[in-house]
């Protein structure tokens, strides 16, 4: 089959299309075909030798993606969720070696859901970990009906989700974007909207019990300023140091990270709200296989609306 390895840490222009064997299954996994893949900026960070590339690094071939949505073509003997023909899509193996930029994935049943009939192979396979980020993280904060929540990069891939999700639970959503993206994130169901490039939102935004942030820099220091003394803040991207956490421990806020990890049954609660409707993707780029190189520079350039997908 053809995939893309990682051959050093040079970013995107490191991956190179070879051919390597079809992975053989465990017991308790399923071999998927892949027919459409999401990127994320996880993956051009480790195409960088940063966020997970010490952890996969030893593997060889080394090859990235963890997104895919595609067809079961074998199971393991062990596997009763699938069979052969089904469509399933999920987030494979992270923060380990997910081999997502491949024809073929070698994936735990566990990790997979079924993919609504309704809903295309690029639209599922983007609900994917940015989809399951966002639940996640509104799973550990415990959000509650009326409750005030700040996203940030609201119309970015995590972003655009956790607004929909937010929605869902009842809650008073304050997303930040730029201008040009305001009628998106409120059409997503945010209810106040925050253009970062003309304001600064801490000046302007009224106290909440919930951000969710993902802006490097000095961000999380300035998002503490708006957080509701027993409130929350939840890093998706680190960078709570010693000094922040103590600070948000001083002013009464829980400050903490959270790294997403590959979970069917939230897998499926996703799937679930794909196949009514009360959760949308939003595909802003599409791209062949053959151009996945590009597409990553897309992502790395950090302007996407919604995600970027590519198709096989």
């Amino acid at each position: 089959m053809q995939a893309y390895t990682l051959t050093d840490t040079t970013g995107p222009a490191a991956l190179h299309l070879t051919e390597v064997p079809t992975p053989t299954i465990g017991p308790d996994e399923v071999l998927v075909r892949t027919k459409a893949l999401s990127l994320n900026p996880v993956d051009f960070k480790t195409s960088y030798g940063t966020a997970v590339y010490g952890a996969i690094k030893q593997h060889s071939p080394l090859i990235l993606g963890w997104d895919i949505s595609g067809e079961v073509t074998q199971v393991g003997a062990g596997v009763t969720t699938f069979q052969p023909g089904d469509e399933v899509f999920g987030m494979v193996n992270f923060p380990g070696h997910g081999r997502a930029y491949a024809e073929y994935v070698a994936a735990p049943a566990s990790h997979l859901a079924h993919k609504p009939a309704s809903v295309r192979h690029e639209d599922a396979a983007a609900a994917t970990l940015a989809a399951l980020t966002a639940w996640q993280v509104l799973a550990k904060a415990g959000l509650r009906p009326g409750q005030r929540v700040l996203i940030h990069a609201a119309a970015g891939g995590v972003g655009h989700y956790a607004v929909q999700l937010a929605k869902e639970l009842g809650a008073y959503v304050i997303a930040t974007s730029s201008a040009a993206k305001r009628d998106f994130v409120l059409a997503l169901g945010a209810d106040e909207h925050v253009d970062y490039t003309q304001v600064r939102f801490e000046g302007v935004v009224a106290p909440v019990d919930l951000v969710i942030e993902s802006i490097v820099g000095d961000n999380l220091a300035r998002s503490l300023e708006v957080v509701k003394p027993g409130g929350s803040l939840i890093s998706i991207i680190g960078g709570l140091t010693p000094e922040l956490t103590e600070r948000a421990q001083t002013i009464g806020i829980e400050a903490q990270a959270l790294l997403v990890a590959s979970n069917g049954q939230d897998q499926t609660a996703i799937a679930e709200r794909l196949a009514d409707g009360r959760l949308r993707s939003h595909v802003s780029l599409t791209l062949p296989f053959a151009q996945l190189p590009d597409a990553l520079r897309q992502v790395e350039a950090g302007k996407t609306q919604g995600k970027v997908i590519v198709t096989l």
